[in-house]
């Protein structure tokens, strides 16, 4: 920092150095002021314990589905922002006004609004977000104090209309979003497909959308008022009534700042005047609310509006060059802002996906008239239901435009690279020296982007002519087999629909002759709507343990229609490929009573009736057993013997029988498991014991998805974290 002030000293001046220090003064002290009145609020002495809060919501309480943990599904809950005004404990009555995160699975809250007040008991705890001075977990009743006010019940009423009026499908999710901010329809699969391609800045409220409805209310003030003062003051007012319906979040504020100034900019015509507004709207926003300066979301808006001012009036006149303007004028504002925003995104995702400017490109069209005639729908839905129903039928169609673009350039390969700090400075680096060879050779660019549309290209996941694949759903199990002619047997769905979804799509897979659940703990099952996106199922088998039940009958219900085949111990089939023919035999369970030793965990008995598969193909033999344990493992050691292929059982957990593993002796060893995982997965023992067996490992928390090729006694194996194709000596 010191660095930095003394070049700007050199250059321009001391008046500089002033302002600078002026700000950073202003900065700190902000930011310091907020900490230490949420590290040294009342709240802190309840931490960890439970107590009555009287809170004021602040927004929208949202509904966010259920997550698994480990083999359990956790219930899906409330989340919202809230205001403590008092708590009261074992540690005494406070009065106090600090923000907090609220948790609930009741019901009720999905009914309550901003500014009403309520009185709940539950625990205290820690919360990761720094903007909050605790997370409250509702645990008893409810007591709802005040109703809502009329201008409240207003903006809610138009917020549930729209939600109630858009059409079905990714395309009628995505206008409340980008109308109102309202995501509760977008699934999660479709919220990937958006961010993956470069696009998830349209599934809720941006700066863009701000500015499209200013400018939208600003055209029309137009035939009120004559002079452009009026009209930006009138477009501002619309613009405050704009924010409380969207309501005033953290990211919605910023984006109206952001918006502010590019309104700014149209209204002045000087790029020079919106500059200086832009550092204006920067310094309100932290001043207003320090955490923005911590949130990537801040520096992504800044950036993008930024490129706006900037970089897109020279894309445009260097295009220009080359093609009509129009086109360089659609091309420019996607191109500046994923130039200046490249850096920040590869440091969060680790990746850039060449197709993401081409993917602004083709959406960038309709994003205005789905912005203004939804919004148009938005207003009127309260006295004319069947107008908006009717505006939102045509709204449709573009946003479903939007919706196909995503899941067509989600499909793409992307660059990986890293993510943190090392990332973000390989691409600010790159783009430095881009730019400072450009002026010397123009052609450049599209060397660069030959060169790595090639990169991704050649590096794409899973490559040519994979035969088995192991998808990487996180702390979870999903295995593939292919079958040819974009078949493939899957066994387990791991834990999220979206993640197999993505995984089958990139391998092509588009018919499941035979899909295998080992058990029904959640890990491997609660993805199974994911595995019937898009796809015909054949024939399933199930292991004859339903526990537990909770999650076999959520199962069960999905399968509805399907032939369901309970299998056991001597149960085989053979299914053509492109390649021979492919046996499996089911090796365990059997049809008898057990009483296993119970192992710490969450449930012996259940992993240890885990559908045990013996597979052999033409080029290769596969052991996979789902979360097998030893119990399970030494009733079928005599059934057993040397595989090419082992997937380690409970995602190399510690519980292994030795002798088992041994008989197995894998050339090529494969663990599914969660990155950063509480569990302990893989144990350092299982590891040790497969290298001791010389066995090559590979592991999804650190390769991603892997897909294997097996021809003429070796291996040829390609991860989706980059690596290229390796040959590994079958035994």
């Amino acid at each position: 920092m010191v660095l930095i002030v003394a070049l700007i000293a050199l250059g321009k001046g001391k008046s500089v150095i002033l302002v600078l220090a002026c700000a950073m003064l202003l900065g700190s002290g902000v930011m310091s002021l907020r900490q230490m009145s949420l590290e040294k609020s009342a709240l802190q002495h309840f931490i960890g314990l439970t107590a009555t809060i009287k809170v004021q919501v602040a927004t929208d309480p949202t509904l966010t589905k259920a997550k698994v943990f480990g083999s359990t599904l956790a219930p899906a809950s409330y989340s919202f922002l809230g205001t403590a005004l008092s708590v009261e404990g074992s540690s005494g009555k406070f009065t106090l006004r600090i923000p907090i995160r609220v948790i609930t699975t009741s019901k009720e809250v999905g009914t309550f609004l901003p500014g009403q007040k309520f009185i709940a008991r539950g625990t205290l705890s820690k919360s990761k977000e720094v903007r909050v001075g605790a997370l409250f977990v509702i645990h008893g009743n409810i007591t709802l104090i005040t109703k809502p006010s009329s201008w409240a019940k207003g903006l809610g009423v138009i917020r549930a209309n729209l939600r109630k009026l858009s059409p079905a499908g990714d395309g009628g999710a995505l206008i409340p979003g980008m109308v109102l901010g309202d995501t509760s329809l977008q699934s999660a699969q479709f919220r990937e497909e958006m961010r993956r391609c470069g696009l998830t800045h349209l599934t809720a409220v941006s700066g863009a959308n701000f500015a499209i409805i200013s400018l939208f209310v600003l055209w029309c003030m137009q035939w009120f008022f004559r002079k452009i003062r009026i009209r930006i003051i009138f477009t501002g007012i619309a613009l405050a009534g704009f924010i409380a319906l969207v309501r005033p979040s953290p990211s919605v504020l910023r984006a109206a700042a952001m918006a502010s100034v590019v309104l700014f900019a149209r209204a002045v015509g000087k790029r020079s005047d919106a500059l200086p507004a832009l550092g204006f709207a920067i310094g309100v926003v932290v001043v207003g609310d320090p955490w923005q300066a911590r949130d990537p979301g801040f520096a992504l808006s800044v950036l993008a509006t930024g490129g706006l001012l900037i970089l897109a009036p020279r894309i445009v006149e260097w295009l220009g060059k080359f093609m009509p303007l129009r086109i360089a004028g659609a091309l420019s504002p996607p191109i500046s802002a994923v130039v200046l925003c490249a850096p920040i995104l590869v440091a969060l995702s680790g990746y850039i996906g060449p197709m993401t400017v081409i993917a602004n490109v083709l959406a960038a069209p309709v994003v205005a008239p789905i912005t203004v005639f939804g919004f148009i729908a938005a207003i009127i839905s309260p006295i004319a239901p069947g107008l908006s129903s009717f505006i939102l039928y045509c709204v449709r169609y573009p946003a479903s435009w939007i919706a196909y673009v995503a899941k067509w350039a989600s499909r793409y390969p992307v660059l990986h690279i890293t993510t943190g700090l090392v990332g973000f400075s390989v691409v600010l680096v790159s783009l430095i020296a881009f730019f400072a060879l450009v002026k010397k050779r123009k052609k450049l660019i599209f060397a660069v982007l030959l060169l790595s549309l090639s990169l991704t290209w050649l590096a794409r996941w899973p490559g040519s002519d994979w035969q088995v694949a192991n998808c990487d759903v996180g702390q979870g199990d999903s295995f593939v087999i292919n079958v040819g002619g974009h078949g493939a047997i899957v066994i387990d769905a791991g834990p999220d629909p979206s993640l197999i979804d993505r995984c089958l799509g990139q391998l092509g897979v588009k018919y499941i002759p035979l899909l295998v659940l080992t058990h029904f703990h959640a890990d491997h099952v609660e993805g199974v709507s994911g595995v019937f996106h898009g796809r015909r199922v054949g024939q399933v088998w199930v292991t004859n343990n339903a526990e537990p039940i909770f999650e076999s009958a959520r199962v069960y219900g999905l399968l509805q229609g399907l032939r369901i085949v309970i299998a056991e111990r001597g149960l085989s089939t053979t299914i053509h490929s492109n390649r021979g023919q492919i046996s499996l035999k089911v090796l365990w369970p059997d049809n008898s009573a057990h009483a296993f030793d119970v192992l710490p965990g969450d449930g012996s008995a259940i992993n240890n009736s885990s559908l045990a598969l013996l597979i052999n193909a033409p080029d290769y033999s596969l052991f996979v057993a789902g979360d097998l344990e030893p119990a399970g493992q030494a009733e079928i050691l005599d059934s057993v013997g040397k595989v090419d292929i082992y997937k380690v059982s409970h995602h190399g957990s510690l519980y292994q029988d030795p002798a088992f593993t041994e008989r197995l002796s894998p050339t090529l060893s494969i663990i599914s498991v969660g990155a950063g995982n509480s569990y302990g997965h893989p144990a350092p023992q299982t590891l040790a014991l497969l290298a001791r067996l010389r066995s090559i490992i590979y592991r999804t928390d650190s390769s991603g998805s892997i897909a294997v090729k097996a021809r003429s006694h070796h291996f040829n194996v390609r991860t989706s974290a980059g690596a290229w194709w390796q040959k590994v000596r079958l035994g």
